[in-house]
């Protein structure tokens, strides 16, 4: 047995529910007389909702396939070899489920080796290999094609990436050492870094192309049999594929520095991964690919071992299978079919539901507001916003017009909300104006509508208290920028019915965002922990910390912004309100910050001026500050910061806000673009040792977003 063939084996063992990707090899003959060819078949026998991934028994599967190639092009009797995808996917990468098992340094550097062993077999073959990118590919679908002589793309590929770095791995089949060789140091970064800190940015097939990944592009309706043409040509020499002499003087090493700037702007330093896959990328200039091999073996077995890769895991399961299916959504069947939807008011929060609402439900949308002016804007909102798609040719022209022909707005409610099957209220957030609202709502709609309210912080339940049928209303809070954060907080009230909620959770998934059941507690989750957060900051400054101090504190977390510049895009007046709500509610762990007062008052947006086009403390916001003289470190202020936020979490848990941690972490990540790096907080939190030092326990069991014990 070869040592490769060992590798795989022991591996095999350790992920015995493996679903398997065979390699079939069928043999054709290209045309124009170019001779017999091998062509290898990646498919786990699934349709395309399954997509095609390398375990271990699949890596042997390829290399057995490999094999028979290897013997055919030794003896003659094929002059070339490629590998294509089932419908609609090539592969998508390594399978996540065993990487999550591995418990050693050895197992983990014994699944990058033998992932590079079998895949450079191809660039060894004595005749020329082609990968044929006829789907999705990701990750090991991507490398494996790299090993490759040469590549084509359908032009109709949805997803085309290396995500690895996303999820605190390394592209550790080739990726950092190929692909800069291939398409050149500054492109390499792009892909490798910049597109996959960017939330997973994936690429289109023109994309591809366009970046010289791959020699050629066809149309996905024959793409396979003008690939093979285009191969026949290759061979017969009737095509010359030409790529361009790569820089590696210093436009290699602005690349990577680039590369590392990008790096520190997302992470701070505080997750490993980016910064590993630039080594290598920086090591790769000579073109020596076996010591590139090598150095992705390393870094791929270390960062296997490491926390962020297991919170990276952990955070893409939630999204990608938590999320799907919420804990505690009622039966699916009881919801109601909507066909018309109503939006309460027609400012700019409004007005993005709006074209959410008709965008994901192509149904009737009618706006209401308090005059005929503010109706216009937010109606003329909605269809400028379609015209853009239309100039990005993100829609055609007839379904432009078409939605823009189903929104509507009137100032009689009860001529747009007659039979409408579900209103949402985007008013001010204030509890007399939402009771007012929702008691004209409930005179004029229908007897099945239901009623929701996108209230960030207030009481559902008390909202609807004075209602002859509270139990219609729901809440459902959608988060700013709307067609950007995918969370939709939904939250039953007190008396909120089965159906009510269900039409709720068929909504939320037809507008295709991430929906968590939460109780009808004040601020629900993200906006309680964020107002945690940044009220512990905002102590730590009151009491005499430099402001400067308390904003570096926390950048390990490597956060997507720093604590002020969150406040303000939510706008400090926001902030005051949500601190005044939660302070009634629990004056013991919530402050209201006359300092942060004081900016409100002064009418400024936030702590800093933009003037050199980057964030300076603004010198008229210190001088409203009003400070004790207790100064705290960085290390204090951020001890002090997690703590105050284990605490709350811990206290949320036990008020059951929701089900369990994970979907805290769920609603950050999806709600406030906390980093997959952190799996959320709670994994960052145990890791940490605050939730024990705070709470007594972890919130996660040991494994679940860390390496097994």
């Amino acid at each position: 047995m070869s040592d490769t063939a060992e590798l795989l084996k022991g591996a095999a063992e350790l992920f015995p529910d493996e679903v398997v990707t065979q390699a079939h090899v069928r043999h054709l003959d290209l045309p124009a007389g170019a001779g017999r060819f091998a062509l290898i078949t990646l498919d786990n026998g699934l349709d395309h909702t399954k997509p095609t991934t390398f375990g271990p028994r699949s890596l042997a599967h390829l290399d057995a396939a490999i094999d028979q190639v290897e013997r055919e092009a030794a003896e003659g009797s094929i002059v070339a070899a490629g590998l294509t995808g089932k419908p609609f996917i090539f592969a998508v990468g390594a399978d996540l489920k065993g990487v999550e098992l591995l418990r050693t340094h050895e197992q983990a550097l014994a699944i990058g080796r033998s992932g590079h062993e079998v895949f450079k077999r191809l660039s060894g073959l004595a005749v020329p290999t082609f990968a044929y990118y006829n789907g999705a590919a990701m990750g090991g679908g991507v490398e494996v094609g790299l090993h490759c002589s040469y590549r084509t793309v359908s032009r109709a590929i949805p997803a085309f990436s290396l995500p690895e770095v996303f999820l605190g791995l390394v592209p550790g089949w080739g990726g950092c050492a190929l692909l800069p060789n291939l398409i050149g140091a500054d492109r390499a970064v792009s892909v490798i870094i910049e597109s996959s800190m960017s939330q997973n940015r994936q690429l289109k097939g023109g994309q591809v192309f366009d970046l010289g990944i791959a020699d050629a592009i066809f149309d996905g309706a024959d793409f396979l049999e003008r690939s093979l043409v285009w191969t026949a040509s290759v061979l017969n020499g009737d095509i010359t594929v030409e790529r361009p002499e790569i820089d590696r003087g210093e436009g290699w090493d602005t690349a990577v520095a680039r590369g590392r700037a990008f790096a520190d702007a997302k992470v701070h330093g505080a997750a490993p991964a980016a910064y590993r896959a630039l080594d290598i990328i920086a090591a790769a200039k000579d073109g020596d690919l076996q010591a590139g091999f090598d150095a992705e073996d390393r870094a791929l077995a270390d960062l296997i071992m490491g926390g962020e890769l297991r919170s990276g895991i952990y955070a893409f399961n939630l999204v990608q299978k938590r999320g799907k299916r919420p804990a505690g959504a009622p039966d699916r069947n009881l919801a109601r079919p909507v066909t018309k939807v109503g939006v309460v008011g027609a400012g700019l929060m409004a007005s993005q539901l709006a074209l959410l609402f008709v965008r994901r439900l192509q149904v009737p949308v009618v706006l209401t507001d308090i005059d005929q002016e503010r109706i216009d804007k937010g109606v003329g909102y909605v269809h400028s916003e379609i015209d853009k798609l239309l100039g990005k040719g993100r829609i055609n022209q007839d379904a432009a017009n078409r939605l823009k022909g189903l929104v509507t707005g009137v100032l009689d409610k009860a001529e747009g909300f007659a039979d409408a099957d579900f209103v949402i209220e985007a008013v001010f957030e204030e509890m007399g104006v939402k009771q007012r609202v929702f008691a004209e709502v409930e005179a004029v709609a229908p007897a099945h509508a239901i009623l929701a309210t996108n209230t960030s912080s207030l009481s559902v339940g008390e909202m609807a208290a004075q209602l002859k049928h509270p139990e219609r209303v729901v809440g459902f809070h959608f988060f700013n920028p709307v067609a950007v954060l995918p969370l939709l907080e939904i939250v039953r009230g007190e008396r909120t019915d089965d159906a009510a909620l269900a039409t709720a959770f068929a909504v939320a998934k037809k507008l295709k965002k991430t929906a968590v059941l939460v109780k009808d507690a004040p601020a629900f989750v993200v906006n309680r922990i964020l107002t945690r957060f940044m009220g512990e900051i905002q102590n730590v400054i009151d009491e005499g910390t430099p402001v400067e101090v308390a904003e570096r504190a926390v950048e390990p977390l490597g956060l997507p912004m720093s604590p002020l510049v969150l406040l303000e895009l939510v706008g400090p007046a926001i902030g005051l309100h949500v601190s005044e709500t939660l302070n009634r509610s629990f004056p013991d762990r919530f402050t209201v910050s006359a300092n942060l007062r004081g900016v409100v008052e002064a009418g400024k947006r936030g702590f800093y001026v933009h003037d050199s086009g980057r964030p300076e403390l603004d010198p008229e916001v210190l001088a409203l500050l009003k400070q004790g003289d207790t100064v705290l470190t960085e290390e204090q202020t951020r001890a002090r910061v997690l703590d105050a936020v284990a605490q709350e979490i811990g206290l949320m848990l036990q008020e059951g806000v929701v089900a369990e941690a994970q979907d805290i972490d769920l609603c950050l990540i999806t709600g406030a673009g906390w980093p997959f790096h952190l799996g959320g907080i709670t994994p960052y939190l145990d890791r940490e040792g605050v939730s024990q030092r705070v709470n007594g326990a972890p919130f996660l069991a040991p494994g679940t977003a860390s390496v097994p014990e």
